[in-house]
């Protein structure tokens, strides 16, 4: 395993936005979530020490939610970046998810929620403004022109930047929908999607990924390691005969634990083994050689696991390496 201090990132366009990000974002959304048992994932001093080694590794990227922690995570990297200097840092946060039970209109995308909650995820940061503020989810619920409007005057008064939209894989036209919308009135468009996208979940290519680039829009993925099923953590024997399937929700042993997912996971193995990495850190790695991919979003539990994960940035996948873990799964890949 690479050691922290031989890892440096370097810096890519952030799509068409002028800003430049790291080329492996920070998800920091293990920050204060508890387990099942009621334990923290992640307390404030992990979260500092995993913030600490992102930083050492020339990480410039640091991606929340406004409801990860229930507030904590956002809490916590606000606590940090008090003893730094603000504009050395890009931020991204997201709103949507509801946050006081029995009220409906502390979920969604509709005015009255989106300006209250970004001013209580400004105060926790501790910052005027997040460099890019998603929506968690599309809210059908709210309408479109009204969601832009309102995102349009956060932009015009300094709280946002740029704007991004996350999780929409299956509605590229919902994006090019209100694109279309913010350009013809003035408007500050969508400029940074962030979508599940890794080797075994690849409903983003074609339409999606398309319409990114014709609005020369960013792409962030996140899982970009199948939650854990591609860092080897399950072998094909216990995955298939349901020895490992205990722990695991039905919907992620339906989703990841199948017989096509491990073939790809056998490719990636092969890949790995030529490149001298772990599967994690080949995945990670292909991720980065594609069209179109800008940053993906990486999280870890210990600064080890994130060690590991960082250093994907110095591995060099040929063509041939890229293609083969590109067509291990059938799917509408053609030209991309």
């Amino acid at each position: 395993m690479s050691a922290l201090e031989d890892i440096d990132l370097d810096f890519v366009p952030l799509g068409d936005t002028g800003l430049q990000t790291s080329e492996l974002q920070f998800g920091t959304w293990r920050f204060g979530k508890e387990t099942e048992e009621g334990n923290v994932e992640i307390d404030a001093d992990r979260a500092h020490e995993l913030l600490d080694a992102y930083e050492a590794a020339g990480g410039r990227f640091i991606d929340t939610a406004d409801v990860y922690g229930g507030g904590a995570s956002e809490r916590w990297i606000g606590d940090w970046l008090a003893e730094r200097d603000r504009e050395r840092f890009t931020i991204a946060s997201k709103i949507y998810w509801q946050i006081r039970a029995d009220d409906p209109n502390s979920r969604g995308t509709n005015r009255k929620n989106v300006r209250h909650r970004i001013d209580a995820l400004l105060d926790r940061l501790d910052t005027d403004y997040v460099d890019v503020l998603y929506i968690h989810r599309w809210d059908d619920d709210t309408p479109t022109r009204e969601l832009l409007k309102t995102l349009n005057g956060l932009v015009e008064d300094g709280k946002v930047h740029y704007l991004g939209a996350s999780t929409m894989r299956p509605n590229a036209w919902k994006v090019s929908k209100a694109n279309e919308i913010a350009r013809a009135e003035g408007w500050e468009p969508f400029t940074v999607l962030q979508p599940r996208y890794n080797l075994v979940d690849r409903e983003i290519e074609g339409d999606y990924l398309e319409m990114a680039r014709s609005y020369g829009a960013a792409i962030c993925p996140w899982s970009p390691l199948g939650q854990g099923f591609l860092t080897g953590k399950y072998t094909r024997e216990e995955g298939l005969t349901g020895e490992s399937r205990s722990a695991e929700s039905s919907r992620f042993r339906q989703t990841y634990l199948t017989e096509t997912n491990f073939d790809v996971h056998d490719e990636l193995d092969a890949v790995a083994e030529e490149v001298g990495a772990t599967p994690a850190q080949t995945a990670l790695a292909w991720l980065m050689h594609r069209d179109g991919v800008t940053a993906p979003i990486v999280g870890a539990r210990t600064v080890e696991q994130l060690t590991e994960n960082l250093a994907a940035a110095s591995i060099d996948l040929s063509p041939d390496q890229v293609d083969r873990l590109t067509t291990a799964k059938p799917g509408p890949y053609a030209g991309l």
